[in-house]
């Protein structure tokens, strides 16, 4: 018993010192939560939203604007926009503006074939042209270098100033060509002609640039003429005949199958040869064409194994695909060509029989050192008598014994046969086969305007950057009626049509504050678009490789079916609506709303045009009006500008008014002097109400700077209103030098002035604010270096008080970040406290302070490190607390246009494959190898160019197209303060959040004396989405609905296939053979 009575005795005090130690852990933990009044919060909160919306209010005079225009209010007619009709007016504007561009090509063409039936051929003509490179150029005795004579140069600002002559063109020559060829002097000297035609053009129509001649020979002629410079190793590579609009104005849409033997009899320098052929082979084909790439020895190796029996759209980024698996390439074994040819007709026949292919010419491309057989039977069974599938034979290697079965397959079957001894030669050779395929068209006389996708032209590169093109071509035919069967293509004409003259004919004071309009070709790619982003920077500004193939559903991604794509590539005319995701400020920021889509087709050419409204405010526009003389009165105001971008008088129909600004156009316009000036009347009756009404704030802002004290708000810097039709004022409080953010309204804040495609950013984001609410920002950061150092704070100013109302401007001030975070700081030392004792203040080291704005962006941190961050980066556990509760939510974003950095294999010996002028320096081996081979009985190429040598790799960082995901955040409009406690590893975290009254900020007080530091940060980081190998192939296989061009030519009964094979009629300079000796003697 009494050793029981112990037993209790231990457990009763084992238990108490037990439950003594649970209590007093327990005390600790509870006792760590730190309490935050939410009624001191509140207050802090407040006292900063009162005092700084009255700082807002003041200086920008947002009351006084909304007073104006309420007092106009009865004036003015409210209208919702008819997307419908306003989407076909644009797409009527664009057909005339297109129209007028391929009426100057074809008079071009006119004038070319006009030319050449009058000439005859002379091989002994001597003619001094105008070249390109050599113009102005003189010897060391200061004479004029041959065929560079003086060619006067004057700098044009149509042309960005570049130095041109616009009396005359000049000539082009590639550098593997000789500029005294009888065949390019003849050339040169027929389409002389076309100089009067140039100038004409320009003169009918002053807006137009660049104008020029490819000839099938290899010159290109262009106007206004330029000097030409060579790269840093003397070479100009440009070849017109190698360029898309020369290609796709030549030759109908084309599916092809390229054959490579791989055999063993291919190892070294001929699979080398090989690989650059098929290359070039992808160079030549175009959106509109489809390819498949097989191997063959004596089993079939697809180059791309997922596409076995089928064949690709040959965009960029398959061809760009198919390049990187031909170095995965290498020869052995014998050539069973017989199985090769069975695959690819039967590939092509199935093919075709889907109705996915360009249903128009059909080719095979077989390339290989070899035929010991001409495969009659095989022929026989798939391609007689129609011949219908064409047979290029591409012979590698300087031994001749096979050439005979290969150009009799050549020409049996209405192809070409070329062989290519170097790889110098490829690209010459294999130009060929495009001539071929332009035959039929030739023989109808079908000139057929193309119009090629958007791509970039550095040579018009403007103070923006690059300039976004697309070319409008004709091909141009020989008319003798001798040569008629043989279908000679003489060239292609052409002109260059800039992106942004097709903007200037959209209205953005119509389509709304988040309104735009695009535009994309027949395969659903983006020919304008305010989403297509074509640079990316690395050190400077770079095209990204995909640019000219970025599709509409990778930008307008939230259209899942793709129904609004595919209505518009099937050229329908509709409406489309649904909820979108839009980006602002660079991608950190997302605005969620509901766009109405319109769309319809513009006639005489490829593309389809589509507008996007946003519901509400978006959708109304509304027409004020007052009298010339009142509205050119408040225009005089030094402080009034307009959107450089916007197109109020088009001044590019006369020279002398190119120099004008829009403002100078239109008050010319207005008081007659200039009568010729062509001006949007509308707008520009809208842009004298805005002037009028926004005058009075001229001697508001005025007074303000008179009135304003030494001490008194001396952080305000400048004013400045924005409305609907593209009007800005601005005030300065204080000098232009002692502006703290010295680009803020200037070209170089792009974002933040009107523009071709959008409205500023402060204007786009105060219009979804509430009615009378400020929207503060500063720009997002992740640098510790370059901060910004001002708080931008803007305002809508609405004509009426529902969302039907237009927004019809914005006012807003910027003010020093110093200035800002210091009231905050000021209004958090407040309390209620009778004896001005608080019981909790920001000062305090228990607690930290933070102002955030409604997408989780810092303004005001205790640490100034963390202004411009994001919170979820500083505070992740109460972020995440905050998304849990509701209080901010997370929208998940995709990016189809990204750039990723990767690790590649890089290998020195490839680079030169990738241009054909350096792969002189790879025949230099070969010579040097053909030289000995007499010497040694083993193979010594192969072990010159043996895969020890070529494939010395190393692993380079570099950047390539990817998709992304990332979040962005928003704050839940209807929440306005919330408290809350986070379970961490042996604490509770309390913090508080309470809405900034009247603003999109927050004041958020989070206790310090408990850390979650096993709660990671939330980031706001894009993440590569990485497809496995079955969604990779799933994804090379699928194809989006795309409209074929409407004419083929790919077939015609006379046409005379016994010019189908030979050497190239052009010669070499003779320099060339030994210029690569000499560089590679002396680079090595």
């Amino acid at each position: 018993m009494p050793e029981n009575l112990n037993l209790l005795r231990a457990f009763w005090g084992f238990f108490f010192i037990f439950w003594t130690a649970f209590n007093t852990a327990l005390v600790d933990v509870v006792g760590s939560e730190q309490q935050i009044p939410l009624s001191v919060v509140k207050l802090w909160a407040s006292a900063f939203g009162g005092e700084i919306k009255s700082i807002a209010a003041k200086y920008s005079g947002s009351q006084l604007l909304q007073k104006k225009y309420k007092e106009y209010e009865k004036d003015v007619a409210i209208e919702e926009i008819d997307g419908l009709q306003l989407v076909k007016k644009l797409a009527k504007n664009m057909e005339e503006m297109f129209h007028k561009k391929s009426e100057a090509v074809r008079r071009l063409v006119e004038a070319a074939e006009d030319a050449y039936l009058k000439h005859e051929f002379d091989a002994d003509l001597q003619y001094e042209y105008f070249n390109a490179v050599l113009i102005n150029e003189r010897d060391e005795d200061g004479n004029y270098l041959e065929l560079g004579k003086e060619f006067i140069l004057v700098p044009n600002d149509h042309f960005n100033n570049l130095p041109v002559n616009i009396s005359l063109s000049d000539v082009q020559v590639p550098t593997n060509m000789y500029n005294k060829d009888p065949a390019i002097v003849n050339g040169v000297y027929w389409s002389e002609s076309l100089n009067k035609v140039f100038v004409d053009n320009f003169d009918r129509d002053p807006s137009l640039i660049w104008q020029y001649f490819g000839s099938a020979k290899g010159f290109f002629r262009q106007y206004p003429g330029i000097k030409w410079e060579p790269d840093e190793n003397g070479v100009i590579a440009f070849d017109c005949r190698n360029r898309k609009w020369y290609i796709q104005a030549a030759t109908s849409p084309k599916d092809v199958v390229i054959l490579v033997d791989v055999s063993g009899s291919m190892k070294g320098l001929r699979l080398t040869i090989a690989k650059q052929t098929v290359s070039s082979i992808l160079d030549t084909l175009g959106d509109d064409d489809f390819f498949n790439i097989i191997a063959y020895n004596e089993e079939l190796h697809y180059v791309e194994p997922c596409l076995n029996g089928t064949l690709v759209q040959a965009d960029r980024a398959n061809k760009e695909h198919f390049r990187e698996h031909l170095d995965k390439l290498f020869a052995k074994g014998i050539g069973m060509l017989d199985i090769a040819l069975n695959e690819a007709f039967n590939m092509l026949n199935e093919f075709n029989h889907t109705g996915q292919g360009s249903i128009c010419s059909q080719a095979i491309m077989l390339i290989t050192d070899g035929a010991v057989d001409t495969y009659d039977t095989i022929f026989a069974k798939y391609n007689w008598p129609d011949r219908k599938v064409r047979i290029f034979t591409y012979l590698i290697g300087r031994e001749a014994a096979f050439a005979d079965n290969l150009k009799w397959m050549a020409c049996a079957n209405k192809g070409f046969f070329t062989q290519i001894s170097t790889l110098a030669d490829v690209q010459e050779n294999v130009m060929e086969y495009l001539h071929v395929l332009s035959r039929p068209k030739v023989i109808d006389q079908e000139h057929d305007v193309v119009w090629t996708e958007a791509y970039i032209d550095s040579t018009l590169a403007d103070d923006q950057g690059l300039v976004l093109m697309t070319t409008v071509a004709m091909p141009v035919f020989s008319k003798q009626n001798e040569t008629r069967s043989k279908g000679i293509l003489l060239g292609v004409v052409g002109t260059d049509v800039p992106v942004k003259e097709l903007l200037k004919t959209i209205p953005k004071y119509k389509l709304g504050i988040h309104g735009y309009a695009f535009a994309i070709t027949n395969n659903g790619y983006i020919l304008t678009h305010p989403e297509l982003r074509p640079l990316y920077e690395e050190g400077k500004k770079r095209r990204k490789p995909n640019y000219s193939s970025v599709d509409l559903s990778e930008v307008e991604w939230e259209d899942r079916d793709d129904v609004l794509r595919n209505a518009m590539v099937n050229r329908k005319t509709g409406k489309f609506s649904m909820e979108v995701k839009k980006t602002v400020d660079k991608g950190k920021r997302v605005l969620v709303m509901t766009n109405d889509y319109y769309y319809t087709d513009i006639k005489g050419t490829p593309f389809s045009l589509g507008v996007a409204l946003s519901r509400g405010h978006g959708k109304y526009f509304f027409r004020g009006n007052v009298t010339v003389e009142e509205g050119l009165h408040d225009l005089e105001h030094p402080d009034v500008s307009l959107a450089d971008e916007w197109s109020y008088c088009n001044t590019d129909l006369h020279p002398e008014h190119r120099q004008m600004t829009q403002l100078e156009a239109i008050k010319r316009y207005l008081t007659g002097k200039e009568p010729l000036l062509q001006c949007d009347k509308e707008l520009i009756q809208e842009v004298l109400f805005d002037a009028v009404v926004s005058a009075p704030i001229e001697a508001y802002w005025t007074s303000l700077a008179l009135n304003k004290s030494e001490n008194s708000d001396k952080g305000v810097e400048v004013a400045f209103l924005g409305t609907r039709t593209g009007l800005s004022r601005i005030n300065l409080f204080v000098g232009p030098e002692q502006l703290t953010n010295q680009d803020f309204l200037t070209a170089e804040d792009k974002e933040n002035i009107f523009n071709a495609d959008h409205f500023p950013l402060w204007y786009r984001r105060a219009a979804e604010q509430i009615p009378g609410s400020f929207v503060y920002s500063i720009p997002f950061s992740t640098e510790t270096t370059n901060k910004s150092n001002v708080v931008t704070a803007s305002t809508a100013i609405q004509l009426l008080d529902d969302r039907k109302s237009p927004v019809v401007a914005a006012v807003g001030i910027q003010m020093k970040l110093e200035f800002f975070q210091r009231k905050f700081w000021t209004a958090s030392r407040q309390c209620a406290s009778l004896d001005g004792r608080c019981a909790i203040s920001c000062d305090d080291e228990a607690i930290n302070c933070y102002l955030i704005d409604n997408n989780g962006f810092i303004l005001v941190s205790e640490d100034y490190r963390q202004t411009g961050y994001f919170f979820g980066e500083v505070e992740g556990a109460v972020m995440n607390k905050l998304l849990t509760m509701g209080s901010f939510k997370r929208i998940t974003l995709y990016d189809y246009q990204a750039m990723c950095r990767t690790n590649k294999e890089s290998s020195d010996s490839a680079h030169s494959l990738l241009d054909p002028y350096n792969a002189f320096f790879a025949a230099v081996k070969w010579i040097m190898t053909e030289l000995v081979l007499f010497l040694v009985e083993f193979n010594l190429c192969s072990w010159w160019h043996s895969d020890l040598t070529a494939k010395a790799q190393r692993l380079k960082q570099t950047l390539e197209p990817c998709d992304t995901e990332y979040p962005a955040f928003v704050s839940e409009r209807t929440i306005k303060e919330t408290t809350g406690n986070i379970a961490c590893d042996d604490c509770f975290k309390s913090f508080v959040i309470q809405q900034i009254p009247s603003s999109n900020l927050f004041m958020v007080v989070v206790d310090n004396e408990c850390f979650c530091d096993s709660v990671p940060p939330i980031t706001m980081a894009p993440i590569e989405i990485r497809y496995n190998e079955s969604l990779k192939c799933e994804r090379l296989k699928s194809q989006k609905i795309r409209r074929r061009p409407e004419s083929c030519h790919g077939f015609h009964p006379e046409e005379n296939a016994r010019e189908c094979g030979g050497v190239s009629g052009l010669s070499a300079k003779p320099p060339l053979v030994v210029l690569p000796l000499l560089l590679t003697i002396f680079s090595r």
